[in-house]
């Protein structure tokens, strides 16, 4: 039996891959995570899979997995920005990390794992080069340092290893991140608690909820991996975004008129009280990005050509999912 391993398999983006993967006829999928918020459990309660491991376990058990693995899609990082414990980071992202692509380099197994847009910092720019890379926080650093280790292997490759930059991803499963759930999904829940969407006000140069991002449903996001995995003679790191910048305003728009069934203009939303505009947070000054947009070259030259979905098409599809809980 081969096995596909889904790391993070309970959290945000893994467990829509191992659903992603039942619907495609693959069961024996080992997931492994880390429950200590056992809350988690609840993204994987629909899914079918052969075994669960944890995740401080693993890496001692994949001696068991010698010949048996098909492919490995690392999902599992600590993805909080604020983060202050640096070696934990560094262990958990960074050192994890490169001993599973040793073991998969070993194997000849394929690698797909989770980088982060966040390796580009304040920007502007955002190609997989070097010269656009300047994290701003350690999760950052610890993304870049492995898509550098990973560069360096890449000409020695025995199987495929590519990894995926994800800009600001949005959609079902979340609910577990708390305060690093997605703007999308805090959006929803403010609107329903309050009645009305809080952004923050302008800063580096963008007004009032103009600050730009690249958000990308996390369903997009699952199908560049799963196309991936079925193109394995291509390997590297490159962006997953739709190469659309688009406003915290437009996103908190497509969210409240998806709820209400209305198409408000931005300006009609203010005015209604149903976005306000809050302090900019002093702990993040210097430490955020106020404009994202994927660079899709790479991407679309190594053939990946699907359409992403608009904030509008993206929001509209997560609000039905979340009305269903």
């Amino acid at each position: 039996m081969m096995y596909y391993v889904v790391t993070g398999a309970a959290g945000f983006v893994g467990s829509r891959l191992v659903a992603a993967l039942n619907r495609h006829g693959v069961s024996d999928i080992i997931a492994v995570d880390n429950l200590a918020h056992a809350d988690k459990f609840r993204n994987l309660a629909g899914c079918e899979i052969a075994d669960y491991v944890d995740q401080a376990d693993f890496l001692a058990r994949l001696e068991t997995l010698e010949g048996a693995v098909e492919a490995v899609l690392h999902q599992g990082a600590c993805s909080d920005t604020m983060e202050s414990d640096g070696r934990y980071m560094m262990d958990n992202n960074y050192a994890y990390s490169r001993s599973l692509l040793h073991w998969c380099q070993d194997e000849e197994v394929p690698l797909l794992y989770a980088s982060s847009a966040s390796v580009y910092g304040a920007g502007p720019e955002f190609r997989e080069e070097r010269g656009c890379e300047a994290p701003l926080n350690i999760y950052g650093y610890s993304k870049f340092l492995f898509d550098q280790y990973v560069r360096k292997a890449l000409p020695r490759r025995s199987s495929q290893v590519a990894g995926f930059r994800y800009f600001n991803v949005y959609g079902p499963n979340e609910q577990h991140k708390g305060r690093m759930a997605s703007v999308a999904f805090h959006a929803y829940q403010q609107l329903l608690a309050a009645g009305k969407v809080k952004l923050f006000v302008g800063s580096d140069g963008y007004g009032d909820g103009e600050q730009r991002r690249d958000f990308v449903h996390v369903d997009d996001v699952v199908d560049v991996n799963l196309w991936f995995l079925e193109h394995r003679d291509i390997s590297g790191v490159y962006n997953c975004g739709t190469g659309r910048a688009q406003s915290f305003n437009q996103l908190a728009a497509a969210v409240i008129n998806a709820v209400q069934g209305t198409q408000w203009p931005v300006r009609e939303l203010v005015a209604k009280g149903l976005i306000e505009y809050i302090a900019f947070p002093p702990q993040l000054v210097g430490k955020y990005q106020s404009f994202t947009q994927a660079d899709l070259t790479r991407l679309r030259t190594a053939g990946y050509i699907a359409e992403f979905m608009t904030v509008e098409q993206g929001a509209s599809a997560y609000v039905k999912e979340l009305q269903k809980t």
